[in-house]
């Protein structure tokens, strides 16, 4: 047994160095275009349906209603990078960016807290940005009834 163990070592030491030294040497392998990293959100896409929170398998995504006014805090920390909160985005606030390197001693760096003004519809009672002009405009246009 002891001459096994040996001869493992002498096989590893033979292979010499097989890690990479990063992040103090050049970065290994940068990451594809497909590459499924930091979500990144585009605050101004945003319209506060709250789509991601529904289908975030950590829930991660917290939705608060408050006085007309919609918070959305995202905890980056516990993200599992599986990308369904962009896939459901109906106007695509949210990509996946291909940042890996998100170690950090402050939460507060992977968190993304956002603030919308909302008003409910008089007709129907569901909640929309109260600027939404442009996105009502799109869908007169694409021939919705009013």
């Amino acid at each position: 047994m002891l001459m096994s163990k040996i001869k493992e070592a002498i096989i590893c030491f033979k292979a010499g160095r097989v890690t990479a030294p990063f992040p103090f040497g050049p970065e290994p392998n940068p990451p594809q275009e497909w590459f499924r990293g930091k979500v990144k959100l585009n605050a101004d896409r945003c319209v506060g349906c709250g789509g991601c929170a529904n289908v975030c398998p950590p829930g991660l995504i917290e939705i608060t209603d408050k006085d007309g006014i919609r918070y959305i805090k995202r905890d980056l920390f516990r993200c599992i990078y599986c990308g369904r909160c962009v896939e459901v985005c109906p106007e695509k606030a949210l990509t996946m960016s291909t940042e890996y390197q998100l170690a950090t001693d402050q939460k507060e760096k992977l968190m993304i807290k956002q603030e919308l003004d909302m008003v409910s519809c008089q007709r129907c009672g569901r909640c929309f940005e109260r600027n939404m002009k442009h996105k009502l405009d799109k869908m007169m246009k694409k021939g919705f009834r009013n």
